[in-house]
């Protein structure tokens, strides 16, 4: 069983699907491993250090792989040499490139799309998902703090006292409650909102203060697998009424409201956006499915109304060494934990199989994609 890791092509990706820690596992459970040279440059992991462990580093390292562990999903052109049949496990993004998932049916790969992973309870080892929403929540807040020309915490001087900023956070998801503790250890005012109602307690739990629309009874705001829905135009209405009178008060607004395969929802209004202080800052970390922030631009500060406005196209990578990492964990303790080492390769369950399986037999057959 040979598993092949490859240089991230995409632009700005500085992550790597596996690094010496992961790579020293799979050959422990009876795997060769050949990588990509240059595959863990940004991350800080040299050839070499591959090598220490047991890895090739060669520029055909795809060529009989019958796994291949990507970031990002790798160029279908690019596997031409797999072995036939060879399972491509990555980030596929399948809703943003069905081309390339199409492509992978073409080549009779296996596609294994790791955001689809179900959130039940054994998965959350393999839940790429939370492992970068996580610091993606963490460097948000350290990004709006790097913008915002004042410091976090109260401080009191002999010169006089300096008021705690107020940071609010929209979407107590992963992210979310993330840069809910960030924005705390670094001594701001925070404030917290959701559409899922059962976030107040999380919320609260970190010390931060739930905004919540209490006029409009019923919602829960929850769909399967924990993710939030898009909500009635009645509570829309509600909470953009309680959002634009707690916002005009914040210095510091993180954005991190995503729905599964839709374009981000619309949260912050260029009229709210005017409401607040000069010198607020606004991080949109759901810039790249189109923000929910009326216009924010990826990868770059727009300033309107005296408000300064960031998001980042790609906010794990900023954090290449710990969000690979991560990621190359989760991987990792997904293919362990269906190898069978009779047969000296993963087998796949069908509740989590089925689930993030896109391709096989030269056919789509993942049923959110046929739908």
């Amino acid at each position: 069983m040979k598993l092949a890791v490859v240089r991230e092509q995409a632009p700005g990706e500085t992550r790597v699907a596996a690094t010496p820690e992961t790579v020293k596992k799979f050959i422990a459970l009876g795997a060769t491993v050949a990588v990509e040279p240059g595959a863990g440059s940004h991350a800080s992991i040299a050839g070499a250090d591959y090598v220490a462990v047991g890895a090739t580093v060669a520029a055909d390292a795809v060529a009989g792989a019958n796994i291949v562990l990507g970031v990002q999903g790798p160029d279908p052109a690019g596997l031409a040499a797999a072995a036939p049949g060879a399972w491509i496990v990555a980030g596929l993004d399948p809703f943003g490139q069905r081309g390339r998932v199409d492509a992978y049916a073409a080549a009779g790969l296996e596609a294994l799309a790791m955001e689809f992973m179900p959130r039940i309870t054994r998965a959350q080892s393999m839940d790429i998902l939370s492992s970068q929403s996580n610091l993606a929540g963490y460097k948000a807040v350290i990004e709006a703090a790097n913008l915002y020309g004042r410091a976090f915490p109260m401080m009191m001087t002999a010169a006089g006292t300096i008021s705690a900023a107020k940071a609010f956070v929209m979407g107590v998801g992963v992210a979310g409650l993330q840069a809910i503790a960030t924005a705390r250890r670094l001594g701001a005012q925070v404030s917290a909102t959701d559409v899922r109602s059962a976030t107040r307690e999380q919320i609260i739990s970190l010390g931060a203060k739930p905004i919540f629309v209490e006029t409009v009874a019923g919602i829960e705001g929850e769909g399967a697998g924990g993710y939030a829905t898009e909500m009635s135009e009645e509570y829309q209405k509600a909470q953009a009424e309680l959002v634009s009178s707690h916002i005009a008060k914040q210095d510091i607004v993180i954005t991190t409201a995503l729905i599964p395969g839709r374009a981000a929802p619309r949260l912050i209004s260029d009229v709210q956006i005017a409401s607040m202080k000069p010198g607020s800052v606004i991080f949109d970390l759901a810039v790249a499915q189109g923000g929910n922030v009326e216009g924010s631009v990826p990868d770059q500060v727009v300033e309107k109304h005296g408000v300064k406005i960031l998001g980042y196209s790609n906010t794990p990578a900023k954090l290449p060494a710990d969000a690979s990492a991560l990621f190359a964990r989760n991987l990792y303790n997904f293919l362990a934990a269906f190898w069978d080492k009779e047969q000296g390769k993963p087998v796949l369950d069908e509740e989590i199989g089925n689930a993030i399986r896109l391709t096989q037999g030269g056919q789509v057959v993942n049923p959110r994609l046929l739908g």
